[in-house]
């Protein structure tokens, strides 16, 4: 099967099934596993994506996603995430129990959405 991913030859392919072999390596992997441990592909950031050039700032809690989730599909759109709201936000995204970034967000009249809108921004590919 790995010999079928792209750039990856016989030398690679068979390095890969030796670490995976080794007994040592499965029992980390495991426990790696146990402790909840995932691995995702970051997404490359696309200068022509839908938010490309857009700042946006998270707070509270969204329903779907985590903060680390929505920021990576924020980023992967081309938009980026600040850790506080200015003048130069251009929308912040509100989950429950908003705090002072959703008040700091009105007084400055900076858009504010919430998850579901954040998502339809993304479009289909979120």
């Amino acid at each position: 099967e790995i010999n079928a991913v792209s750039g990856i030859g016989p030398a690679i392919a068979e390095a890969v099934a030796a670490f995976f072999g080794e007994p040592r390596n499965q029992d980390l992997i495991e426990r790696l596993r146990r402790a909840k441990l995932t691995f995702t592909e970051p997404r490359a950031s696309s200068a022509d994506g839908p938010l490309a050039g857009k700042a946006y700032v998270l707070t509270g809690t969204l329903p779907t996603l985590s903060r680390t989730q929505a920021a990576e599909l924020i980023e992967a759109a081309g938009g980026r995430v600040a850790g506080s709201v200015s003048k130069k936000t251009d929308a912040v995204v509100a989950g429950e129990e908003a705090g002072g970034k959703l008040e700091k967000a009105k007084s400055l009249g900076v858009e504010i959405i919430d998850e579901a809108e954040l998502l339809r921004r993304l479009g289909p590919t979120a």
